[in-house]
């Protein structure tokens, strides 16, 4: 991406074979054909609003950090991995900073699996519609127990699978 005029970086690690770039459309264009010509098996251009978890969301982060800084957050009981920094945060403003801080910064998605396989997790639920984090989830390791959670039926299947 260094080789490339103009803003491009990566938005997402999704997982060991899947990034996700973000910036400037001509930018992000001339990326995916780089990347093409260097080797990458697929280039897949996506629909987006915006280009998001790149600085060209920078113009955004002071009305988000002024609405999120205006919503009272109380320190996790459990603590949570920030996905921008793939570590632990309990603190309300730690959950805060990693919230604004995710808007123009990479999503490091492997590196947070990979941590809590460090910590000893083994069963993973997605919890919302369609199961994208599960697949990413067994791309990174196929041993993980990942289970999805979108209605009462899925939530059903996942509860007696974890029993």
């Amino acid at each position: 991406l260094k080789e490339i005029d103009g803003i491009v970086t990566v938005a997402n690690y999704n997982s060991p074979g899947q990034v996700v770039i973000s910036g400037e459309v001509t930018a992000v264009e001339a990326a995916g054909e780089l990347l093409s010509e260097k080797g990458a098996k697929r280039v897949i251009p996506l629909t987006v609003s915006g280009a998001f978890h790149s600085p060209l969301m920078e113009p955004a982060k002071e009305e988000l950090k002024n609405t999120i800084e205006s919503v009272e957050f109380k320190d996790a009981q459990i603590p949570l991995i920030a996905n921008v920094t793939a570590d632990y945060v309990k603190e309300s403003s730690e959950i805060k900073s990693a919230l604004i801080k995710q808007l123009n910064n990479s999503v490091r998605w492997v590196e947070t699996i990979e941590r809590f396989k460090e910590d000893g997790y083994e069963d993973y639920v997605e919890v919302g519609p369609g199961r994208v984090l599960k697949g990413l989830m067994r791309r990174i390791d196929r041993s993980l127990n990942a289970y999805n959670v979108e209605d009462e039926k899925s939530l059903k299947k996942t509860l007696k699978k974890l029993k």
